[in-house]
């Protein structure tokens, strides 16, 4: 494949491969950018079916035009080969991230928040992810947070049709009721349940990758993938003390307010959640131990009071329009606060 051409791209490296296609790095010689495609697997595109579904919701998606969400470009096919072309991301998964352990909570807010805010703009389509995770979850070098591999995804309004966009390697052939999509780990109780899946298994599925990045462990872990569900179903997450004693009682409200089990307990939209998020990212940002609360009373630097104390009696002296009175005591050895009567 490398040095083909599909179309006007150049294949010039490949990236990676899955179940559901091949990854090759590209040049748009039309436009002059480099970009990634995703070649589609044979049994796919001689499914025309399949294919128009597929077609049809990557254009869903292309129109989201959202900063969090993998930008697709094009869509087309050369002889038997189907191929979608995406934007070329620098950086790395959230599981790779994830291998060499927890993440500091400040950060992990700030990935959830911008994962919350892409699945906002795709929710408020009627699109629907249903298999976030770690995988799927890339973290450029710039700080920015893309959602890939809309593999699941499925527009609201199509109950009955399975979605082949990237799909997961745990896609079954067909949806129908009783089938179980999503990536075990991942899913939300109603998936494992095999029930229609909308925006608030999206919600689940984001508080267990919030829960890992927190912990370094997955929520839900067991032995086998009957286990795993079964937790999903019936169990919480373990750690979560651990977690208020290291963050705070209100993050932990948080993760079980996304891991409630039934979805009307859930937060309703990923918007109010990513707003929370923010909140949560701001107040762990706040009491971080190394830093001094904004407004909040500071001890002198050396040799700052007898300063302060000398330019107070100065201005005083010189008939500046304050008294000594005005100022700190010089000898109070006390903190003081950045109020409008301090010294500049």
């Amino acid at each position: 494949m490398i040095g083909n051409r599909l179309g006007s791209y150049e294949i010039t490296a490949k990236l990676g491969e899955g179940g559901m296609g091949e990854v090759y790095r590209a040049r748009d010689s039309k436009l002059g950018r480099e970009v990634a495609i995703k070649v589609l697997p044979a049994h796919l595109a001689a499914d025309a079916d399949a294919l128009a579904r597929f077609e049809r919701e990557a254009k869903a998606v292309a129109t989201l035009s959202h900063p969090n969400i993998l930008a697709i470009f094009d869509f087309g096919r050369e002889g038997d080969t189907a191929f979608a072309v995406t934007e070329l991301l620098d950086g790395e998964t959230l599981g790779l991230r994830l291998a060499s352990g927890a993440l500091p909570a400040r950060k992990a807010l700030e990935i959830a928040s911008q994962v919350a805010l892409g699945l906002a703009a795709a929710h408020e389509r009627g699109i629907v992810h249903r298999d976030l995770k770690p995988d799927n979850l890339f973290l450029t070098r710039d700080g920015q947070v893309k959602i890939l591999d809309f593999g699941l995804a499925r527009q609201a309004e199509e109950q009955a049709s399975k979605s082949q966009l990237f799909a997961a390697p745990t896609r079954a052939p067909g949806t129908a009721a009783g089938t179980v999509l999503g990536t075990v780990g991942y899913m939300s109780p109603e998936q494992v349940r095999g029930e229609p899946a909308d925006h608030r298994s999206d919600i689940f599925s984001l508080g267990v990758v919030l829960y890992e990045m927190l912990t370094g462990h997955r929520a839900f872990e067991h032995g086998s993938a009957v286990e795993t569900m079964s937790a999903i179903l019936k169990e919480e997450p373990p750690e979560l003390e651990a977690i208020a004693e290291k963050q705070s009682p209100s993050l932990v409200r948080l993760l079980q307010h996304c891991l409630e089990k039934r979805p009307q307990e859930r937060f309703q939209s990923a918007r109010d959640l990513a707003f929370d998020l923010a909140g949560a990212g701001r107040a762990a940002f706040a009491t971080r131990p190394d830093r001094r609360r904004r407004g909040g009373p500071r001890r002198d630097r050396p040799g700052m009071a007898d300063r302060r104390g000398r330019r107070a009696r100065r201005i005083a002296r010189d008939g500046g329009g304050r008294s000594a009175a005005d100022f700190p005591a010089a000898d109070e050895g006390a903190g003081w606060r950045g109020e409008a009567h301090d010294l500049p």
